[in-house]
């Protein structure tokens, strides 16, 4: 196919080169009748740019073929069979994959280093999920991807599930084995879906950890908008092989999706798929080199260590994307919440994934040595500032079996059955009626369902008071929790 080609972003050019005018949504006209305080802090362009789909771009028919044109270059480019563009996020990428090869009964394998908009799915649907065990690092206290054995091991003991998802890279930018996982499923002639939203990189540089549809996965999500260049919600979903119905996938994507879907988001989807196969192994040749060099740097401050080879062995992850810079700060006797909120409120730097002893730049193809000499610059205070930082309130730490508590009712059930809300005093032995999820990440570390442990109750509890952000629970304080009534 033409490459060259950006079908969306030309019908954009060509609605503004013939002066088309809608008497339809959206209200602003291209701007017309916007705030001027408004236009001030967003730019008039904003909003010529956010045009009607259908019966804008494209006549009433959608004749033009402009958005199904977008989606068949980009699975070329990547090598798909399929690729569908969503304005939602992966989070209904997700949902959506999750009811198409389920169709919304039975059960399905999880890793159970799921990200909350998987959970979410599970409510939505009401299928039982049989949770992958993943390897935790009690030293590290992070969570590695499930091995092949363990995905081996839940075949066996549930072969009726509908297929498995897991989640490669993980937001610390670790990766499973995913072409000995496909290989597992696809044995039992079941599909293997991959939550990659850290991913979209991935299919366009050899020395980045393999591509999902390279390793043989059959549906495979990509958030644009994390490791791309695209709009926040830009996201991909590719499909190959013959044990997904792309029909259905569709059907799917459509009961989730908007039906005002955003022409400028789908239009910087386009864009960046353009370019990428344009340039982009020469751009990541040099977000790599920058990664590299940057990661020697920030190590070689005091206080500060970048891991590498801890991440990766046998009992941790199969292989790592370098763009992820994780930077633990725990040699500076400070913690991740103190050394994020330190960057943003005196640096101007905002981090993205940030724990209890770690801070996290995700470089994109965006960043260059400006960028870079500001990190460092950063840190480099950070490190003479953290002797005047407070000594961090300590966080109890569960055992990595302590994240396996006993799924004791579906989490549908569990969420929309009658509920009590306790203190978490009282909270041992019930079971959950709400998610728990520190964020970032975003990987609950409890369900709906999930019967409650003492251990992971100490161990939000006393995250809260060092800093941990709890969104999700009805009281962020974590004083109480809603539980399942009895």
């Amino acid at each position: 196919m033409d490459q060259s080609s950006a079908p969306i972003l030309e019908a954009i050019e060509e609605y503004h080169r013939l002066d088309r005018y809608g008497f339809t949504p959206p209200g602003h006209r291209q701007g017309r009748g916007v705030d001027q305080r408004t236009l001030d802090a967003l730019g008039l362009d904003t909003f010529r740019s956010d045009l009607l789909a259908t019966a804008g771009l494209d006549d009433r028919l959608s004749r033009g073929a402009i958005l199904s044109r977008a989606e068949d270059l980009m699975a070329d480019a990547v090598g798909a069979d399929k690729a569908f563009f969503s304005t939602c996020g992966s989070s209904l990428s997700v949902k959506s994959a999750i009811l198409a090869v389920t169709r919304g009964r039975g059960e399905i394998l999880i890793s159970r280093d799921a990200h909350k908009s998987v959970t979410a799915g599970l409510l939505f649907s009401g299928l039982q999920p049989r949770w992958i065990p993943v390897r935790y690092d009690n030293e590290l206290h992070i969570a590695h991807p499930p091995s092949p054995e363990s995905v081996e091991m839940m075949w066996q003991r549930h072969p009726d599930a509908a297929a498995a998802l897991v989640v490669s890279p993980t937001p610390y930018g670790t990766c499973a084995d995913l072409e000995a996982i496909a290989e597992i499923c696809h044995s039992r002639g079941k599909p293997l879906i991959v939550d990659e939203a850290w991913g979209a990189h991935l299919p366009f540089h050899d020395a980045l950890p393999t591509w999902a549809m390279d390793a043989g996965a059959d549906i495979c999500v990509v958030s644009i908008h994390k490791m791309g260049l695209g709009f926040e919600q830009g996201s991909v979903y590719q499909l190959q092989g013959p044990l997904v119905d792309p029909v259905r996938l569709q059907h799917c994507a459509d009961l989730l999706a908007s039906t005002s879907s955003s022409v400028v988001l789908y239009a910087g989807i386009d864009g960046w798929r353009r370019q990428m196969v344009a340039e982009g192994h020469a751009l990541l040749d040099s977000a790599l080199s920058l990664a590299d060099r940057l990661r020697g740097d920030i190590g070689a401050l005091p206080g500060l260590h970048v891991p590498r080879e801890e991440l990766l062995g046998v009992e941790a992850s199969h292989d790592l994307d370098p763009l992820h810079v994780l930077i633990d700060v725990s040699g500076l006797g400070i913690s991740g919440y103190q050394a994020s909120d330190w960057l943003r409120a005196e640096q101007r730097i905002d981090m993205g994934l940030v724990d209890h002893r770690r801070v996290e730049a995700t470089l994109s193809t965006a960043d260059d040595d400006e960028t870079a000499r500001r990190l460092l610059e950063a840190l480099e205070k950070l490190t003479r500032a953290a002797k005047d930082f407070p000594t961090p309130p300590p966080i109890s730490f569960p055992e990595g079996s302590d994240f396996e508590p006993d799924m004791a009712l579906q989490p549908r059930d569990a969420f929309f059955g009658p509920v009590d809300s306790v203190p978490i005093a009282e909270a041992v032995g019930r079971i959950a009626a709400e998610q728990v999820t520190p964020y970032p990440p975003g990987i609950p570390a409890l369900l709906p369902g999930e019967r409650i442990n003492a251990a992971i109750l100490e161990y939000l509890r006393t995250g809260v008071k060092a800093g941990m952000n709890l969104p999700d629970p009805a009281d962020p304080t974590f004083q109480t929790i809603r539980v399942v009534a009895e």
